[in-house]
């Protein structure tokens, strides 16, 4: 592995022997939100750290996140149940040196792998792909280290976008002119009481020709998910923290046993050309991509019994009983299908037939397909609600 043009980071007693060392200061003044962090919080634990290592990564500042994960995870404890726990620090800093254009430091990567050989396969394969062009072998190479990983976090993005730049495609596979398409279906869930911009969208599409549409209110749902899942769903959507998280519960249930498409209540589809996008759609499943290889499950579409589908039920239910306070994007909304997806690329790599074809499309296709339009209530949501 070729040498790494890493800056000389200072011992731990050294970066806080009296103030704060000058070498953490000198990166705080790269970022003003984690500048606003310091001046409030200060740094004197490994949650600090942490934390101004995450806003660094979200504001894209990724070597110096790399060197603040770096300094929490030495922070660590070495217990195994001190969360974050250490691998997961230290992924995230070598995840963040290969984002930043640096090799990973050997000597760390093989102390990664002592510690969790699924986050050192992760990391070496990410590596092996970006820095040595080798995306075949870098899919190989992870494996299914996203099973370490709640579902939707980054690994499961990065694996689908490696999955699409493989060659031949991962996705590929011959359509079958007796498989069943995509019903001519069309579901949407509003709780209750639906505000006027919203009541104008579901009689757009009530009006739209060619499709049969169908909405579910609050009771309707919790009375349909008993009669068709049993109790444990009924209860699990009664249980949902909000009404986003109970839309995320009913859609999968509903596109498995019927098959068709679910559209969110605020995106609106671009009239009768994308009706005719939609019945045009030959393979079993579609999905939409986000331009950060995120499912869309806003909108997308897959006939009834979907594997895929039963697949994300598997997820929504685990998540459901034993992460319910997990970010909803991850726990019930994307995250199932980027997970499910993670699945099936390595089912395939390991020479499992694909059972059931698959269409999925770029986020170009999505905005031709779908108009967004202006629903207040998007903006009282509290952030870590949204879906």
């Amino acid at each position: 592995m070729e040498t790494v043009s890493v800056r000389k980071e200072p011992s731990l007693a050294e970066a806080f022997s009296g103030d704060i060392a000058e070498f953490y200061t000198d990166l705080l003044g790269k970022d003003p939100a984690a500048v606003d962090y310091y001046t409030r919080q200060g740094l004197q634990s490994l949650e600090d750290a942490f934390a101004i290592a995450n806003i660094f990564h979200t504001n894209r500042n990724v070597e110096e996140a790399s060197y603040f994960y770096g300094l929490a995870y030495r922070m660590h404890s070495g217990d195994p149940g001190h969360y974050p726990q250490a691998q997961a620090l230290l992924q995230a800093r070598l995840l963040c040196f290969l984002k930043a254009g640096k090799a990973v430091p050997a000597e760390e990567l093989e102390t990664l792998k002592r510690i969790s050989t699924p986050y050192a396969n992760y990391i070496g394969g990410i590596s092996q792909a970006w820095r040595d062009a080798d995306v075949d072998g870098g899919l190989r190479r992870i494996g299914n280290a996203f099973e370490e990983f709640h579902t939707g976090e980054e690994i499961d993005r990065l694996y689908l976008e490696l999955a699409l730049r493989a060659s031949p495609p991962v996705f590929f596979s011959e359509k079958d002119p007796e498989q069943k398409s995509i019903p001519n279906k069309l579901f949407m869930f509003w709780d209750k009481n639906p505000p006027s911009e919203i009541q104008q969208n579901i009689a757009f599409h009530e009006d739209l020709d060619g499709i049969e549409f169908r909405l579910f209110d609050y009771t309707e749902a919790a009375a349909w998910l008993y009669e068709n899942y049993g109790r444990e769903a009924r209860d699990l959507f009664l249980a949902a923290r909000h009404p986003a998280e109970a839309a995320d519960f009913l859609r999968v249930h509903v596109i498995h046993a019927y098959g068709g498409w679910w559209i969110d209540a605020d995106i609106r589809l671009r009239g009768e050309e994308a009706v005719d996008f939609l019945k045009s759609q030959s393979s079993r499943h579609s999905f939409f991509l986000t331009q950060n290889y995120v499912v869309h499950n806003d909108l997308y579409g897959a006939v009834a019994g979907s594997e895929i589908l039963a697949d994300c039920l598997l997820s929504l239910y685990r998540n459901s009983y034993l992460h319910r306070d997990l970010f909803i994007a991850y726990k019930t909304g994307p995250g199932i299908f980027n997970r499910a997806l993670s699945r099936m690329i390595h089912r395939k790599l390991n020479d499992t037939p694909m059972t059931q074809t698959l269409d999925i499309h770029d986020s170009e296709t999505f905005d031709r397909v779908i108009e967004q339009f202006n629903a207040p209530y998007k903006y009282a949501m509290p952030h870590w609600q949204a879906s």
